[in-house]
């Protein structure tokens, strides 16, 4: 890949389709609209599981480039995180827990590695799911399929001790990957929660569909497989019955999402509530942008409702 120095302050963002990101036309507007001058986005593509030395040469280019002030990293953030570690001079405590990069940014010329997804998600999940939801469910579960960076972030938000009694009566964690499934059992195992957790190895969708049939009315199903716009299809296969009253959550917002259309289907017959990733992609894009141009975003719903406004008009309308 052949790196141009930046002509004006920039964000880069490092995924694997950034260009049919909503946040390319998004991001203008919010600039302007947080009095960021001139600031812009420049996306940079990986495969999945790309080539650590890609990852080094992106990070090398980021940290010595004088107009580049950071990163938000998608998709990519533990396998950036594990490829650069050695590149960062200093790492939050998130990061560290979570060995995860989601935010790049720089301080009087040290590049700092964060990890804002605990935030972000807990920001979103609470918002989605009402204050109290788990105290008065009865005993709801959270089933997350996937157990990458941001299936991370979410499972420690729900799991804090501090958060009882408002938390899942159990978590269920799905993956593909054995590794996967190590990594988030061992960062549970230090968060020490006395939250009951169901790992699971999963080879098909068929084993997701299994796994959901046993879980409580009203819980919480995510989608953080990237399943649906990194790569197509759903965790789930069409025969899957989600449990009475259940939320489905994709933390995805734009792709095929055929996961939230298997939800949708189940709306009348279930009482299946379907929600797509964009309160997630707006906490997530503020809370980086506010990191890397050093200005204050306020999170509340006021703010959230204004930049949401901001986005969809700049988005076309919609997500």
């Amino acid at each position: 890949m052949t790196w141009q120095p930046c002509t004006r302050p920039t964000l880069h963002f490092i995924g694997v389709s950034t260009a049919q990101s909503s946040i390319m036309r998004v991001f203008p507007a919010w600039a302007r609209h947080l009095g960021l001058g001139d600031a812009g986005i420049h996306g940079i593509d990986f495969p999945l599981h790309a080539d650590p030395a890609a990852y080094r040469e992106a990070v090398t280019f980021i940290r010595n480039d004088p107009l580049s002030l950071g990163a938000l990293v998608t998709t990519h953030k533990i396998d950036l995180f594990a490829a650069c570690r050695d590149l960062f001079d200093e790492i939050d405590s998130f990061a560290a827990l979570m060995q995860e990069v989601s935010c790049l940014s720089k301080r009087d010329g040290r590049l700092i590695a964060q990890a804002k997804d605990p935030l972000t998600a807990g920001l979103a999940v609470d918002g989605l799911l009402g204050s109290g939801y788990w105290a008065r469910s009865g005993g709801a579960e959270a089933f997350v399929i996937g157990a990458g960076g941001s299936a991370i972030a979410l499972t420690w938000h729900l799991m804090r001790p501090e958060r009882a009694p408002d938390r899942p009566a159990r978590l269920v964690v799905s993956d593909r990957s054995e590794a996967r499934l190590k990594e988030i059992r061992h960062i549970h195992a230090r968060i020490g929660s006395p939250l009951p957790v169901d790992y699971h190895l999963v080879t098909d969708p068929a084993d997701n569909d299994a796994l959901l049939a046993g879980l409580r009315p009203g819980s919480l199903v995510v989608n953080a497989t990237g399943l649906g716009k990194d790569a197509p299809g759903s965790p789930l296969t069409d025969r899957a019955s989600f449990p009475e009253g259940a939320i489905a959550w994709d933390l995805n917002y734009r792709g095929d999402l055929i996961f939230l259309d298997q939800a949708r289907a189940q709306a009348a017959s279930r009482g299946v509530t379907a929600h797509d990733g964009w309160t997630y992609f707006i906490h997530g894009w503020t809370q980086v942008i506010a990191e890397v141009f050093a200005i204050p975003i306020d999170p509340g719903a006021e703010s959230l409702a204004a930049l949401t406004a901001i986005a969809r008009r700049a988005a076309g309308g919609g997500a």
